[in-house]
């Protein structure tokens, strides 16, 4: 099982493509591929995305459904979609 993740152009932000078609924050809320077809659409929708300038960088990642949630499989992943670890302070 695999997700399309990016970030946002307007503020850095990590970003799941959903069933929708919208970019959104919560890993759990992704449109999830099962197989290799339904990935390579997910790659069409976000190239499609990068064109338009909504988001950047996107790719695949590895998920799990472990206790009725949606994970990361990678460490890196999972850091990801948990949000920044360190929040920007206020000059």
């Amino acid at each position: 099982m695999q997700v399309l993740t990016a970030n946002r152009l307007d503020n850095g932000r990590v970003v799941f493509l959903a069933e929708d078609g919208r970019w959104v924050s919560l890993l759990g809320e992704a449109r999830i591929a099962h197989d290799p077809a339904a990935a390579s659409e997910l790659e069409v929708l976000g190239a499609a995305d990068e064109q338009a300038c909504r988001v950047v960088g996107c790719y695949l990642i590895p998920v799990a459904q472990r206790d009725g949630r949606v994970e990361a499989t990678s460490a890196r992943e999972r850091i990801r979609a948990q949000g920044p670890s360190v929040q920007n302070a206020a000059a």
